[in-house]
């Protein structure tokens, strides 16, 4: 919210430097985001009125002007179109200093200029160098220029969180400062316009709960074409609002001074009476701003006795708009529920002052005080005659009580506040407070549509109390120890080792793409965000792949040829009738298996090398990977990944369709596993080092393709035990020797006993036991 600081202080004056009063707004949670002049420093320019004006003898666009400054009269060529005789304008006398320049006198084409009529880009005041400004009859001639301008202003920009919609106004802000610093301050002058018509129109509430007040009056006979006053221009034009037209610059005008929004319609355009209901199916509505709407049955709109005029607290429709032709106005003042506008503005996509206030909540005591106002600076501009205020109601919202302790109130912020003082803040604040003993309460005024638990009357007495009055102290208290689950692998530990591994950890979005939760996950039924903050950010992920290769594709577009990230987050899924959250760990590896050096050849990063870094990371030993489908991953290059014998997640290469898809051009692998199930593991026991040798054997066995070599080994460890301490894989084989469709892989198996040295018949009972196990499991034969 922007507001000029010359136009507060004409209501409530703080008594403080434009810095103090910053700082007040501040600390007292209305963010001061900008404090700026309104115009830069200059003096020497004065207000003249030009007394005649001849062309120039030798050249044809300029004139010599005979200028009045107050007494003095100076002659001053000029050559801006629109100067004419009469006209009050900003004289720049010699010596005058400019933003850009100091006037002097000067000869232009043989005549003399003891000064310089002057534009608004010339004064630093705007764009416009189309012509002087024009300063209105009513400047009086030879004043400063700062002063007939208000140019010793500035204008502030507040950064309002959304409940305080109770200061989107000059009145609101003067009300909260005479709060915040204990001034008096009388409030809001009543201004009560007597009808001198009979002529009104019949209201009729026909969705009061989202309506449940509506005023209108008609102001007949107005002069549309009568110009704004230049004191409103100034106030609205630093507000940030555009001067359009008297009728509808007053109620801008009105808005920013009261908080209340206002519309106008022109009455020759409304048949009927108005009715406040809402839109039937198939309804249409022209805005103001020149787009066409379909209603649905949830907007609120006003009606007359045949079709739509406006979407309620949102925006006026183009047909009943007021226009220099009106003669005759029906004002409306209402109070509308946030969130029947909000759902109309947000679902729309319409923005306006009006709806911003009103989806914040809008003074509902507020209405008739406005538009009497409102009225009265019509007809002091645009004169007229006004007919009664008509007020149809329904069911007003309820301020409930809010108990509270005063005691509870200062152990909550820390401080010993007395009694006196938290009911004197409340009271400032307009809250009526009714003290029985230790348990008080507090009825909220009608404008605080934020206070609704004690929690409220907490922060607005720390608030307003002050806090810079708050001493910083470091809080006393004991941080023991906590002890660290043996069974669990920390979570730094983990980031820590992928770190090491040569990983970037990154953070992303929990919303994603609908098709990439369809690419990556499978998912076609993902869970929905019900306001999303973009497009492309409509769902809660299920998995954290999809976002990994988005930041791939990030750094490949940004020249990266070899990138490594990780991430640690939270995925969604629906979980019957709810939803459920599980925490994940993912990577993905594009580019080479190593970065480019000169002892070792490029080759791009495959499966095994992705599988190493997650045996290195969790140990080999709990690993197993089964070779399964997965619908992001190639079909032959996938795999499930167990730890401890639970599923824990999958690894593989990306499936080429989504290598082209996402234009990744290059193999990229990517595991992703449950973080829950990896960071168990087995509580470390002691066996004893045995000083007798081991015994090596080794099993080169023919099988099936499609059996395992994991299989296998689990069998000969399970079965060997316990003289059985290892088996590696050192060979796979097929070809000549090996029937098609099967294969040989060789196994070194270690033996060894802790009590003794192993004899061969020992070995060869194991040997023996093993082999025909791997016969009846696996179909395995040796190999001769």
């Amino acid at each position: 919210m922007k507001f000029s600081e010359n136009w507060l202080r004409s209501v409530f004056d703080p008594g403080m430097t434009s810095e103090e009063l910053a700082d007040v707004l501040t600390m007292a949670g209305l963010e001061v985001e900008a404090r700026e002049p309104v115009a830069p420093g200059f003096d020497g320019i004065v207000v003249a009125r030009v007394a005649s004006l001849q062309p120039h003898p030798d050249a044809e666009r300029l004139k010599i002007c005979v200028v009045d400054v107050g007494g003095e009269m100076l002659q001053v060529v000029c050559g801006a179109p629109n100067v004419r005789a009469g006209m009050r304008v900003a004289c720049a006398r010699p010596g005058a200093k400019l933003p850009a320049m100091t006037v002097q006198r000067v000869e232009l084409r043989g005549v003399e200029s003891h000064g310089m009529l002057c534009s608004e880009r010339e004064l630093a005041l705007g764009d416009d160098h189309s012509g002087v400004i024009d300063l209105g009859d009513d400047a009086i001639v030879g004043t400063d220029v700062r002063d007939a301008l208000d140019l010793d202003d500035h204008v502030f920009t507040l950064k309002l969180t959304p409940n305080r919609g109770d200061c989107l106004s000059i009145q609101g802000l003067a009300r909260e400062l005479a709060a915040l610093t204990g001034k008096p301050y009388r409030g809001a002058q009543e201004h009560e316009v007597a009808a001198t018509l009979a002529d009104e129109r019949e209201i009729t509430l026909e969705a009061g709960g989202a309506c449940p007040r509506y005023c209108g009056r008609i102001v007949a006979g107005v002069d549309s074409r009568a110009p704004t006053p230049q004191w409103m221009v100034r106030r609205l034009r630093r507000s940030g609002v555009r001067p359009v037209s008297a009728v509808v610059d007053i109620t801008n005008y009105v808005m920013l001074e009261t908080g209340q929004p206002l519309h106008a319609f022109d009455l020759e355009h409304i048949e009927g009476g108005v009715h406040v209901r809402f839109a039937t199916p198939g309804e249409q509505l022209a805005l103001l701003d020149g787009r066409h709407i379909e209603l649905q049955p949830k907007h609120l709109v006003i009606a007359d006795d045949s079709r739509p005029l406006a979407l309620a607290g949102v925006m006026g429709g183009e047909t009943s708009g007021v226009g220099e032709a009106t003669a005759s106005v029906f004002l409306e003042s209402a109070y509308f529920a946030p969130e029947v506008v909000a759902e109309a503005s947000r679902g729309l996509e319409i923005t306006s002052d009006a709806a911003h206030r009103f989806e914040r909540g809008v003074d509902f005591a507020l209405a008739r005080r406005a538009i009497e106002r409102a009225t009265e600076l019509i007809l002091q501009v645009c004169g007229g005659n006004t007919g009664p205020v008509v007020e149809a109601l329904g069911g007003l919202p309820v301020r409930p009580d809010i108990a509270f302790s005063p005691e509870r109130v200062r152990q909550a912020i820390g401080l010993t506040i007395p009694n006196e003082e938290i009911a004197g803040i409340l009271r400032r604040l307009g809250l009526a407070v009714s003290e029985r003993g230790d348990e008080w309460s507090a009825t909220p005024p009608s404008h605080r549509f934020d206070l609704a638990i004690e929690v409220d009357i907490v922060e607005e007495v720390a608030r307003v109390h002050g806090y810079e009055h708050i001493p910083a102290s470091l809080p006393v208290t004991r941080t023991p120890i906590l002890p660290l689950a043996e069974h669990r692998t920390s979570v730094e530990r983990i980031k820590q080792s992928l770190a090491l591994r040569d990983y970037f950890e990154v953070i992303t979005f929990s919303f994603v793409d609908r098709q990439i939760e369809l690419d990556f996950a499978g998912e076609s039924n993902p869970v929905r965000l019900a306001n999303p903050i973009a497009s492309q950010l409509s769902v809660m992920r299920s998995s954290l792949v999809g976002s990994l290769v988005e930041c791939v594709r990030f750094n490949i577009a940004r020249k990266q040829e070899r990138v490594r990230v990780f991430e640690l987050a939270a995925c969604y899924r629906r979980d019957g009738d709810g939803y459920g959250q599980t925490d994940r760990l993912a990577g993905v590896c594009y580019g080479s298996a190593l970065p480019e050096k000169w002892g070792e050849p490029l080759r791009p990063v495959d499966f095994y090398d992705v599988r190493g870094d997650l045996e290195a990371i969790l140990g080999a030993a709990a690993l197993c990977f089964v070779p399964a489908a997965h619908p992001a991953m190639h079909p032959g290059q996938s795999a499930r990944v167990l730890f401890g014998g639970r599923e824990a997640g999958w690894i593989g290469a990306l499936h080429p369709r989504l290598l082209q898809k996402y234009e990744l051009g290059a193999s990229t692998i990517a595991f992703e596993l449950d973080l829950d199930v990896v960071r168990d593991r087995d509580l470390p026991t002691h066996r004893p080092v045995s000083r007798f040798p081991p015994v090596r054997r080794d099993f080169a066995l023919v099988v099936d393709d499609s059996v395992q070599a994991a299989a296998l080994q689990e069998t000969i460890r399970s079965h060997g035990a316990p003289l059985v301490i290892d088996v590696t894989l050192f060979d796979v084989y097929r070809g000549k020797g090996v029937p098609n469709g099967r294969k040989s892989l060789a196994f070194r198996v270690l033996l060894q006993d802790t009590e003794k040295t192993l004899t061969d018949a020992e070995v060869e009972a194991v040997v023996q036991r093993v082999v025909m196990i791997l016969e009846e499991k696996h179909g395995a034969a040796l190999r001769t």
